[in-house]
């Protein structure tokens, strides 16, 4: 019989050590039943089961026992239920494994089982048994959150926990799905389940800050914009799946450095895209190369065109090439000229939202805002100590010494997020864009607030900083996507 044994709240001796908080996790096991008193191990199946933390109770376990057991009663071991075992499709523990399958391959088993339930879960499909596993109280508040997918304070960093770190499929997933499009363009699910797992493992969570939550954070703002009247109303389905996927793509196995480091570093991708938007251009073919793995597309006549669009979209996050974009986008708003009913034009403005988007952490309320400006420092100064122990010279905004968490946001603000956000305030003057702007301020003065000397060298000394980071420096920043 499929049994769940949860004892809610046990103290422990000690809190649960930081590294293992991370984020919520499990760690399995599996034993003979002949250690349970069973008279004879060949007759009975495994016990399954696992110890699993939640990082916001540092002092909670969770046990829990499933699959296909027999339970002993007073007259003995009841008839053993034959069965499929539950944890294979929900359960997604965190293996320790010893042999010689890498554990990236098992990683990528495993989540693309669990998938493939979560987008039965997301299609509402009924269970054909009941699930009576802790994973499916997180699931359930995954899906809560989901349907609030479109708010400006959606919390990315709790639907990350609620998903077991899987935040990026499962948005990417629900958005594809709310959107119609995975009807519409008739996407295989097991491969559209399978691309988006890979794109998920390709990013580096070990980065503070590019990493698939990012990428998921960006991908969730990029619907926020395709919400929009002026967006609503024109895009179509296409414009929209490439907006979609764009976002979820777009700094795909970034290496957690900037374009500078790898030029200085002769690293080959700098000699591979001859030092112009190095990073941008591997995100793209890296995406590229998923669709031609997969086969997304493969049923669609103009996959060719969706590649190179697709492209397009994710060169234009390139920070250097911000004033270039800015001030055409500039341009059309002064003559009241963008039409979107022209092609190029909506493609044009979907640029323009990803580059938002890409950047939109300082528009963020505080609290989240705060947590991605710390995170984009941290991955900053850890490139400055890199650079400092090979005595190369220190990247602007890198060098942990001369700048502070304060100093960096306020310079980004000024130089980068605020003439970005007041276009795309005059172009949709809605209450998302005022909510932005909004938060920039305060977000903005906070910071100031921390950095008593900001305000004084904000006319002169940040100067210069702020054209760092219009320069690559600052890519850091925007191919990260958002905060810096």
């Amino acid at each position: 019989m499929e049994l769940c044994y949860q004892l809610p709240v046990l103290p422990l001796d000690r809190p649960v050590p930081k590294h293992v908080l991370s984020r919520r996790g499990a760690i399995s096991f599996s034993s003979s039943s002949s250690l349970f008193g069973a008279p004879d191990p060949r007759q009975l199946s495994q016990r399954r089961g696992a110890i699993s933390y939640d990082s916001s109770d540092q002092t909670a376990l969770y046990i829990r026992m499933l699959g296909d057991v027999r339970v002993r009663s007073q007259v003995g071991f009841e008839p053993e239920r034959r069965g499929s075992h539950p944890y294979l499709g929900a359960f997604s523990p965190i293996l320790i494994s010893a042999g010689s399958i890498p554990a990236r391959r098992i990683r990528r088993l495993f989540s693309f089982q669990r998938h493939l339930l979560s987008s039965r879960l997301l299609r509402g499909a009924p269970h054909l048994n009941p699930l009576h596993i802790l994973d499916e109280d997180y699931c359930g508040q995954a899906k809560c959150m989901l349907e609030k997918v479109g708010s400006w304070n959606f919390d990315i960093f709790l639907f990350d926990r609620l998903t077991n770190g899987n935040s990026l499929v499962f948005l990417t997933f629900n958005l594809l799905n709310q959107y119609g499009l995975i009807e519409l363009f008739q996407l295989d699910m097991v491969k559209l389940r399978r691309f988006l797992v890979l794109v998920q493992e390709d990013y580096h969570n070990q980065n503070p800050y590019h990493n698939a939550v990012h990428a998921a954070d960006v991908t969730q703002a990029m619907h926020c914009y395709l919400r929009e009247p002026k967006l609503a109303q024109s895009l179509t389905s296409f414009d929209i799946l490439l907006g979609l996927l764009a976002a979820a793509t777009h700094d795909l196995d970034h290496p957690g450095v900037n374009q500078p480091f790898l030029i200085k570093t002769n690293h080959y991708l700098a000699a591979l895209y001859r030092n112009t938007s190095v990073l941008e251009n591997h995100h793209w073919r890296s995406a590229v190369g998923l669709l031609r793995e997969t086969e997304l597309f493969s049923n669609l006549p103009a996959e060719d065109s969706i590649e190179r669009q697709l492209g397009s979209l994710i060169l234009a996050t390139d920070i250097s090439r911000q004033n270039e974009y800015l001030s055409r986008f500039r341009t059309h708003l002064d003559e009241n000229d963008l039409c979107l009913g022209n092609a190029s034009h909506r493609h044009f403005v979907l640029q323009m939202a990803l580059k938002c988007a890409d950047i939109c952490n300082p528009c963020r309320p505080w609290e989240l805002s705060k947590q991605w400006s710390e995170k984009v420092t941290e991955e900053f100064f850890h490139q400055g100590d890199i650079e400092k122990k090979h005595k190369l010279e220190i990247s602007p905004l890198c060098d942990s010494e001369a700048n502070t968490i304060a100093s960096v946001q306020i310079g980004f603000m000024t130089y980068v997020v605020e003439p970005l956000f007041a276009e795309w305030a005059r172009f949709s003057d809605t209450r998302l864009s005022q909510t932005m702007l909004g938060h920039l301020g305060l977000n903005k003065a906070s910071w100031s607030a921390m950095e008593p000397e900001a305000s004084g060298s904000s006319e002169e000394g940040e100067s210069e900083p702020g054209r760092a980071t219009e320069e690559p420096s600052s890519r850091v920043l925007s191919q990260g996507s958002q905060e810096s």
